[in-house]
């Protein structure tokens, strides 16, 4: 049976200076280290090219056909394979994938894990004098010639803050048009993320040959020797899923991101082997190393290593990561003001008004460069519901039942990560229904956004009048939830 060591990082992210020096910077690194790039700049033309890719340049390069006229689904249907011919391959001990610009990292994850390889990091490199920018920019992707399909409608703004806030390692690039402001904003739309520089080294070869990489609860910045080259291999043939896959019954947080404690940290990446095609797009092993270093970072003889590669290594679990998305549970901002910049934390246990909320919904999304949460609708008092704005535009959806509105036979099909979040925050009257909203932004006005939010809530009156009562207003969000 083939088995491997690979270990899988994604590098994404809309900022793509930032996000290939992230790449060169981890093959520069990592001995025997590959990049896996799907461009998707050629779909009009029906194909998808791959590159495979080494510290010195081009090793190999294919075409994937798209499928069903869709970029991104001929991405997903052509990483695994070319990943486990790498890992079958045994020559390859760091794979990173660096993702298009407008892929999120979180469907790419879910992709990779299902199909049973080690997936070590997720991580998004980001410009931080970009931030604001691009948080700022409510174009289409498609009308700047970036959507992965035809029947792609997100934008850039919304798009970029997923990507940002899905992976629990940002990749810093050093710029010098960034200011204290732009440092604050990203300090505060992600706070539990690792935030790496890409330059910076921290770690030595010393510190890194006493790291038990396999160690479930290994703390950060530890080593950057590729870990596990010894340990017990991964089966690639047949292999069941790991841990990670399905729906989510826990999450962890803390101040370096969310690390899966039962996750292998492992590395790799490729090396010379004969008898493979480099016009095959990765299929099989190594011929030859093609182009010179003029392509791409010579590897660096040092064996000092960056942050960057340690974050690599970290752990990744797919089901918290997924659980700290989910508008139920998510792991939302906390109050911050520093630098000009203000994150509002605004938590309410009486449901909104849907006509008053409706007429206020272009001043609230246009209060803040991002704001999002769950929210609480008198008319539909069961139904927690997700906000989600960025780029002057908002996106409103139902994310299911409150659980305060279930029997109790069903509360053993709710995640234990789903009731234990509602049991932090439960209320004796209304259970886990509420508001809370996260509103973050420099030039944030807090008094006047707290006002605005206030009076479209439900008056002492038709608070009184109760559930019944509450269901007769006026469904003013129907067209938004396409009901």
């Amino acid at each position: 049976m083939p088995t491997s060591h690979l270990c899988v990082v994604i590098v994404g992210g809309l900022h793509a200076d930032a996000r290939q020096a992230a790449v060169a910077r981890l093959l520069a690194d990592v001995p025997d280290s590959v990049a896996l790039h799907h461009d998707l700049t050629t779909a009009a033309a029906g194909t998808v090219v791959r590159t495979i890719r080494d510290a010195t340049g081009i090793v190999s390069a294919g075409e994937a056909p798209l499928v069903n006229d869709c970029a991104c689904c001929a991405l997903r249907e052509d990483l695994v394979p070319e990943l486990r011919r790498l890992a079958d391959a045994g020559l390859t001990r760091l794979a990173v994938v660096e993702l298009w610009d407008s892929v999120e990292p979180k469907a790419m994850a879910e992709v990779v894990a299902a199909g049973g390889l080690r997936l070590t990091s997720v991580i998004t490199a980001v410009d931080p004098a970009l931030l604001l920018p691009y948080l700022a920019d409510g174009d289409d992707l498609a009308e700047v010639g970036l959507a992965a399909a035809a029947t792609d409608r997100r934008t850039v703004a919304d798009t970029f803050a997923r990507q940002l806030e899905y992976a629990p390692v940002l990749a810093v690039v050093s710029s010098e048009q960034a200011d204290d402001e732009d440092r604050a904003l990203l300090a505060q739309l992600h706070p539990t993320a690792r935030r790496v520089p890409i330059d910076a080294l921290d770690v030595t070869d010393g510190e890194a040959r006493g790291t038990d990489w396999f160690a479930p609860t290994r703390p950060p910045a530890t080593g950057w020797t590729p870990p596990g080259w010894e340990a017990d291999p991964v089966h690639t043939t047949n292999a069941a899923p790991p841990h990670g896959c399905g729906s989510p019954d826990v999450a962890t947080s803390g101040a370096g991101g969310i690390d899966g404690a039962g996750t292998t940290a492992d590395a790799g990446a490729g090396a010379d082997a004969p008898g493979a095609d480099p016009a095959e797009a990765g299929a099989g092993p190594r011929s030859e190393r093609i182009g010179s270093g003029a392509g791409g970072t010579e590897p660096r003889s040092g064996r000092t290593a960056s942050a960057l590669v340690d974050a690599a290594f970290a752990g990744f679990d797919v089901e918290a990561a997924a659980a700290a998305q989910h508008p139920a549970c998510a792991l939302l901002p906390a109050e911050a003001d520093e630098a000009g910049v203000g994150t509002l934390v605004w938590h309410r246990r009486r449901p909104f008004h849907p006509e008053r909320l409706y007429a206020a919904l272009e001043d609230l999304t246009c209060a803040a460069a991002r704001s999002r949460g769950r929210f609480w609708l008198a008319d539909r008092p069961d139904t927690l519901l997700h906000w989600d704005a960025a780029g002057g535009a908002l996106c409103v959806e139902s994310a299911g039942p409150w659980l305060a509105s279930l029997p109790d036979a069903a509360w053993d099909m709710v995640p234990p990560v789903r009731r234990a979040a509602a049991a932090l925050d439960w209320h004796p009257e209304h259970g886990d229904c509420c508001q809370h909203l996260v509103f973050t932004s420099p030039g944030l006005d807090r008094e006047g956004l707290e006002l605005l939010l206030e009076s479209c809530l439900l008056t002492d009156a038709e608070y009184a009048a109760g559930p019944a009562a509450w269901k007769r207003l006026p469904p003013a969000f129907d067209s938004l939830l396409e009901v």
